[in-house]
């Protein structure tokens, strides 16, 4: 593995961890109750983030094909999440997710950053990563 793809595994890794402490933050600490979409996306964040730590300890690149697909499943949750916060036709519709409505909003930073684009913004970086980590292992063959 060259300096550089495994630098590209380290980004993927840390965005994931950050993600991953990011909620963590937002449930424990601020007390935000998660919603039910909120849940898959952490259920599918948490799982990039051994996998890479593994890929990064064996120096396995291979690992990127499985984080690549948890985050493209996770880039169309976050992105339909995101899309019930946002788009009023949705709010209407959607119905509640259990005890917390999934298209209210605990946070609106600037007037469109909420935690499913956050989630959304951390699953695209991974994507991307581990879609160069594949493409580079693919012209090494």
């Amino acid at each position: 593995m060259t300096k550089k793809i495994e630098n590209i595994l380290i980004v993927a890794w840390l965005t994931s961890f950050t993600a991953m402490l990011g909620s963590l933050y937002f449930s424990v600490i601020r007390q935000f109750e998660p919603c039910s979409l909120c849940w898959y996306q952490r259920i599918l964040m948490y799982p990039i983030v051994i996998i890479l730590l593994i890929g990064i300890i064996r120096r396995d690149t291979t690992a990127a094909i499985y984080s690549f697909i948890f985050s493209i499943i996770g880039i169309l949750v976050s992105s339909y999440h995101y899309a019930n916060q946002k788009l009023p036709f949705l709010q209407d519709a959607v119905p509640s997710c259990g005890r917390v409505p999934c298209s209210g909003q605990y946070i609106n930073w600037f007037g469109f950053v909420t935690i499913p684009f956050l989630a959304l913004t951390a699953f695209t970086i991974i994507a991307l990563c581990s879609l160069i980590i594949i493409r580079n292992n693919k012209e090494r063959e």
